[in-house]
């Protein structure tokens, strides 16, 4: 495996903001092997056949970004049905849709999704969807990271089907794509799995000794409507189950009591807020700054592109630290510092992943990716974080890394065919949203 030497950055290791300084970064067999600032001498010859060179002049060094929620494939339906409430965007736009799926598909759908978050810095991406044979194929032949779920509907004649195929998913691809891969099970929300099939997906979940990825509270009316029928909103429910007895990825989590943040910190659930789409689809405003001062597991996703539009997380990171402010009527609320934990850290540790990514430190995961701060709209430079986090865009990303083997290289894709892709995809949104 090629070694690679990053030169003269601006590091933001995501230790503690003040861990951050000027220097160099070394890449061997895949993972960070030093970090060395700029008066210290590497401790290798930099004169070797093998070594690749990258100049990290005016750029930011940074671990790669987690998306922790979205439904790649989902690209295939951007700008398919927008301005709707989501249970009439779902019934009536999207299922329907989503019923003609095939495959080849999901497989296109991923890759475009794949292209277009690594370009933006994406390292890593935690997907609920169908099809996950292909989704992973799409993670193995890119070089990116993923954390796959097979989408679990609880009722209907694919309930039992459901189970079945999440247990071969995760027997064939859990740890593959040379560990690029982790599975977990995806119990699509309470309002579609009912309390004793999520009883038979937490049994699966403690036999295969894996997590579970799941929506919930999304919205007022999925918070009534559980309350109706159980007795209890969706987080005191899935409590009193004891689902959060394990792993759980918990995305969106808008609509909470006290009482409720409080279990999602004391049972250390990893909480997924997606601004931009619950801020599309008016499904509310997140308590995220109150779940952040009480410590717990915040990370950022985009969701589907279909309800964003986008899957650019350095966005999101913007619209979530600007929206708490204004929600809060509180200009020192979410802090670019914390917003960047939360693409960063924060989603490694609601991914069960920090063991091996989310920061800059030695032994860790060779993933992590460059800023260009060269520009215009980054200049002149008296805080990176703050430059990142509410000045950037996507498309200042200049290098990725994942494992260790370079995905982008002065913006340019270098494991995906962009063009094929994109025409692909477009040939299979065509087919999917035409009228019968």
């Amino acid at each position: 495996m090629s070694k690679i030497f990053i030169k003269n950055s601006t590091i933001i290791p995501m230790t503690a903001k003040e861990d951050i300084f000027q220097g160099h970064l070394y890449i061997e067999n895949g993972r960070i092997s030093a970090l060395y600032r700029l008066d210290e001498e590497p401790s290798f010859a930099l004169e070797q056949e093998d070594l690749e060179v990258i100049d990290g002049q005016d750029k930011v060094l940074l671990p790669g970004l987690v998306n922790a929620h979205t439904h790649a494939a989902m690209t295939l339906f951007r700008s398919y049905a927008d301005d709707l409430p989501l249970m009439q965007w779902l019934n009536e736009a999207i299922w329907p849709a989503e019923r003609k799926l095939t495959a080849e598909h999901v497989y296109w759908g991923t890759m475009l999704a794949i292209a277009e978050m690594i370009k933006a810095g994406v390292t890593v991406f935690a997907d609920m969807y169908f099809f996950m044979d292909q989704v992973a194929k799409a993670v193995s032949n890119s070089g990116m990271r993923g954390h796959l779920s097979r989408g679990m509907i609880g009722f209907g004649p694919n309930a039992e089907v459901a189970l079945a195929e999440s247990e071969d998913f995760y027997k064939s691809w859990n740890k593959g794509a040379e560990g690029r891969i982790r599975v977990w099970l995806g119990p699509h929300a309470p309002y579609t799995c009912p309390p004793d099939y999520l009883k038979k997906v937490m049994s699966l979940s403690d036999r295969l000794g894996t997590g579970l990825h799941i929506h919930l509270a999304e919205t007022m009316t999925e918070v009534q409507d559980i309350e109706k029928a159980h007795g209890q909103r969706p987080i005191e429910l899935m409590h009193t189950l004891g689902l959060f007895e394990r792993p759980v990825l918990a995305a969106h989590c808008v609509h909470l009591t006290e009482e409720e943040e409080n279990i999602l910190v004391e049972k250390k659930v990893g909480i997924a807020h997606n601004p931009e789409s619950n801020m599309k689809l008016a499904s509310g405003i997140a308590p995220i700054e109150s779940l952040r001062q009480k410590k717990a597991i915040v990370s950022l996703g985009t969701d589907g592109a279909a309800s964003n539009n986008n899957l650019d997380l350095i966005e999101e990171m913007r619209q979530a630290a600007f929206l708490q402010k204004v929600h809060r009527l509180d200009p020192t609320a979410l802090p670019a510092y914390s917003a960047l934990e939360m693409a960063t850290i924060g989603g490694a540790k609601a991914l069960g992943w920090d063991d091996e990514i989310g920061t800059l430190e030695v032994g860790k995961k060779a993933d992590l990716i460059l800023i260009n701060m060269k520009q215009p709209h980054l200049y002149p430079v008296h805080d990176p974080v703050a430059h990142v986090v509410y000045s950037a865009k996507g498309s200042d990303v200049h290098t990725v890394i994942v494992d260790g083997k370079v995905l982008l290289r002065a913006g340019k894709l270098t494991t995906i065919d962009e063009e094929e892709v994109m025409a692909e995809a477009q040939k299979a949104a065509l087919l999917l949203t035409a009228k019968e």
